[in-house]
């Protein structure tokens, strides 16, 4: 082997927790670290502009562009699934959003055996990312890698959607990410000075100057090298040519929920029957390998809007595109610096449950698509999501071609208790939307529409039109038993000096956005692998 090929770790995927990884462990200079990236650099001016992830949604330059296999409940549809391929992964097209879920999230995850993984073993790490707003706040920090920024200036929209969900007994929230989750307010994201803030920007862009940090970029792993029961190397792609790069400590694999059990199964670690039936030969039997896929179910409520104060307004007129244009140039503010999502609400959709199992995310713009062209009138969206679904999915190679996508087959609905409560969920949406002061601000409903009256108008609103909103994960589980991948290091069960670490090894799908969950999950194991490699 030659010397250039020759690493201490090598981390696969620059997404949201592999440029996470890939920074701590070379911040130990004797560690030499290789990050393979399937996607280009992240250069795109609109992947930093905050409000441009539109042009990013189905930019196949920048985003798989997966599609789903027929959802049997949602009338057998296929969804899109947008994914990450550019440094900084999915981090670097989406909402910027950020939530870290409920405590409690956490400790269902310690009961489920994924010990050291509960609240009070996880919030330093949330701790250690942040570089909050607030001070003299211990659920908050200052001096981390991920600034956090609070929504501003407020819209009148939004305004008028948090009154009313007060007005429907929904409590105020200023801090989701505070002592508790319940509640409306506005969100936080992730921006400093109204550019975006990924991973690829907080974390690796200043590791990269440090020299002992190699980072690939348009290189597509294909399988993992084992023998004798020890992760050896990584086999990839780059140039149309093949090459094979050595791990004297570790190989990691964060390729994402998606791409991480299918690298894993090309490599021969996975069920036996599908691995046979696709002609790859065994090496570990791990039947969980890209089984327990969860994600949130959405669907939106659009409405029109009786005042000229919406996104679409401004999209719509070439006068207000250059007045926004110009406030983003010269001072990094206005609709450009804040994204899509303000404001939100987390709620419970009956009695019977003890923390919220919806969330809400109000957007001032309105589209037929996500990402897509905005309505020719003035409009506003109410997305309504399923925070803990019990529905379980999967992900499976199709054959051994490493260029052919996985199915993604994410089982919305299969049960119906998920069901029911994005039907409550929906039609409390409805109801804030239609209490004041918002509702004077509603011209008419634009989806589902004034027809949609009965639970069975609903359902079938549901099934027609709900899609992914693309937080996947579970697909390699964290904790015990026969149909989990990794054990509590991440270590994958049955393979030495081979991890996963990415959203993939939750054990179950956090409440709420899932970007910010993941860069604790890679600093957690950055700390972990260390730890392991110093004792």
């Amino acid at each position: 082997m030659s010397s250039d090929l020759e690493y201490d770790f090598i981390v696969v995927g620059a997404g949201t927790a592999g440029c996470v990884t890939a920074s701590r462990l070379s911040a130990d200079k004797k560690n030499r670290v290789l990050l393979l990236e399937a996607g280009p650099a992240d250069r795109s001016i609109w992947i930093h502009i905050p409000i441009g992830y539109g042009k990013t949604w189905f930019n196949p330059k920048l985003n798989w562009c997966s599609w789903s296999a027929p959802v049997e409940r949602l009338n057998g549809r296929t969804l899109y699934c947008p994914r990450g391929k550019v440094l900084g992964g999915s981090g670097s097209i989406n909402g910027m959003l950020h939530v870290r879920g409920q405590p409690q999230d956490y400790d269902d995850w310690s009961r489920r055996g994924a010990h050291g993984w509960d609240w009070d073993g996880v919030l330093p790490y949330f701790l250690r990312l942040e570089d909050d707003f607030r001070e003299g706040d211990p659920l908050h920090a200052a001096g981390g890698p991920v600034h956090i920024t609070k929504i501003g200036p407020k819209h009148r929209l939004a305004d008028a959607f948090i009154e009313s969900a007060e007005r429907c007994g929904i409590p105020r929230n200023d801090d989701f990410n505070g002592s508790q989750q319940e509640g409306a307010g506005y969100f936080e994201i992730t921006t400093k000075n109204g550019r975006r803030v990924s991973t690829a920007s907080a974390y690796l862009k200043p590791a990269r100057s440090q020299g002992n940090l190699k980072v690939e970029t348009n290189a597509t792993a294909s399988r993992v090298n084992c023998a004798n029961g020890f992760a050896k190397s990584v086999t990839y792609f780059r140039g149309g040519i093949e090459r094979t790069a050595y791990a004297a400590k570790e190989v990691i694999v964060s390729a994402g929920a998606v791409a991480s059990p299918q690298l894993l199964q090309l490599s021969g670690i996975g069920s036996k029957e599908l691995l046979e039936s696709r002609g790859i030969q065994v090496v570990t039997e791990l039947p969980g390998v890209g089984e327990n896929l969860q994600d949130h179910l959405k669907v939106r409520l659009a409405y029109r809007c009786n005042r000229p104060i919406t996104t679409n307004d401004d999209l719509n007129s070439w006068y207000r595109r250059i007045k926004i244009g110009l406030s983003y140039l010269i001072g990094r503010t206005g609709p450009l610096a804040m994204g899509i999502s303000q404001a939100g609400a987390f709620v419970k959709t009956s009695e019977s449950v003890d923390r919220p199992d919806v969330q809400f995310t109000f957007q001032s713009v309105s589209a037929d698509l996500q990402a897509g062209k905005v309505h020719p009138f003035s409009g506003f969206t109410l997305m309504v999501l399923l925070l803990r679904p019990e529905s379980r999915g999967f992900v499976r190679i199709r054959s051994s071609n490493i260029w052919e996508q996985p199915e993604i087959q994410p089982n919305y609905l299969a049960s119906e208790k998920d069901l029911r409560t994005l039907l409550r969920g929906a039609q409390l949406g409805r109801r804030v939307i239609n209490t004041p002061p918002l509702k004077d601000l509603v011209e008419a409903e634009h989806l589902p529409g004034s027809s949609c009256r009965s639970d069975d108008d609903w359902v079938a609103f549901i099934r027609e039109t709900g899609t992914a909103l693309m937080h996947p994960c579970g697909t390699c589980r964290l904790g015990n038993g026969d149909d989990a991948v990794v054990d509590e290091k991440l270590q994958v069960r049955g393979v030495k000096h081979l991890r996963v670490v990415d959203a993939s090894v939750m054990p179950t799908v956090t409440s709420g956005n899932t970007n910010t969950p993941t860069i604790m999950i890679a600093e957690k194991a950055s700390e972990i692998i260390l730890r392991d490699w110093a004792a």
